[in-house]
């Protein structure tokens, strides 16, 4: 008799051809037309991937870009077709017996000639961003203002590309590098539709409690239009910080990987991991606290808990 447990794939093998398998998603070709996008649970810090997934990581992340997308529906064009899990069996010949690890966790969307750029919008300054104007004072090679502190707002926000990295760091690099890449019109296309979806965002997730510190897009051309296609506003894409903690001058607590973050660093300061491949294993208290983060968000900008009750997995199952 099977048992079940919290939802939890950490990979997927379905009847169709494999395009790519990412650090979370497994893109498969559905025709020559759509793709079937399916976002795993697998997690990854300091861009290793670790061993155990994270119970509901995937649902969080594709559900919520459906609801953001939903909201965009008359902002900007998406490659988004469904993410109606019996609409897309029904739709998808031979994906009848994988419903249990498709359920919640997947988007049939158009397929678009991606462009090879990644298109951050930095509203504070953080991260990466952070510590190069640390040490130089610019982002990216270019001057910003005297003075800053860590994560001050941006007035305005940046726009603050990157190259795309399937693993390893992705690179920031100039508007100027941008126009050599794709041209000047699709470079002002580009980061004009993130601004716009950033600040369509942050409209609504700033009422609800939820700060959005910076976020990355991702766009591809589909019969002569950009599309805004993979993942919006979540907690991967996106730093999410607590709008009633946020202090500027120091790190920001955030909703995402921080637990694991957390712990991990205690792991390196201790002298029990040196960062690299392969990652210590984790304990059960880091992977749920670390899902509770993930749904927070979610339920937060929502305003709706993740239903549950339709992602449960056989224990056979993913």
């Amino acid at each position: 008799m099977s048992t079940v447990r919290p939802a939890a794939v950490h990979a997927t093998a379905l009847p169709l051809p494999l395009i790519r398998r990412g650090k979370v998603r497994d893109v498969y070709a559905v025709d020559d037309d759509r793709l079937l996008l399916v976002t795993t649970d697998r997690i990854s810090a300091f861009d290793v991937v670790m061993h155990e997934a994270i119970p509901y990581k995937g649902a969080v992340l594709t559900q919520l870009t459906a609801w953001w997308l939903s909201q965009l529906a008359d902002v900007v064009p998406h490659h988004l077709l469904t993410a109606d899990t019996d609409e897309i069996v029904r739709d998808v010949p031979g994906l009848a017996p994988f419903r249990h690890v498709l359920a919640g966790r997947s988007m049939l969307c158009v397929r678009a000639d991606v462009v090879p750029i990644e298109c951050v919008i930095r509203g504070y300054i953080t991260g990466s961003a952070w510590k190069e104007y640390q040490a130089h004072g610019t982002l990216a090679g270019e001057a910003l203002a005297v003075g800053l502190r860590e994560s001050d707002r941006l007035i305005p926000p940046m726009f603050s590309p990157a190259t795309k990295a399937d693993t390893g760091h992705d690179e920031n690099i100039t508007v100027t590098s941008v126009i050599a890449a794709v041209g000047a019109q699709t470079a002002a296309s580009l980061e004009a539709m993130a601004r716009q979806v950033y600040e369509f965002g942050r409209a609504i997730a700033e009422p609800r409690g939820i700060i959005v510190a910076d976020t990355k897009f991702e766009f591809g051309w589909r019969d002569g239009r950009l599309l805004l296609i993979d993942e919006v506003l979540t907690p991967d894409s996106s730093r999410f910080w607590p709008a009633d903690q946020y202090a500027p001058g120091r790190g920001q607590p955030s909703f995402d990987k921080q637990p694991l973050r957390d712990w991990l660093e205690g792991e390196r300061r201790a002298g029990r991991w040196n960062g690299d491949a392969p990652a210590p294993r984790l304990p059960e208290d880091v992977i749920m606290a670390t899902s509770l983060r993930y749904r927070d968000a979610f339920t937060r900008l929502t305003g709706a808990p993740l239903d549950l009750t339709r992602l449960e997995l056989n224990e056979d199952a993913g």
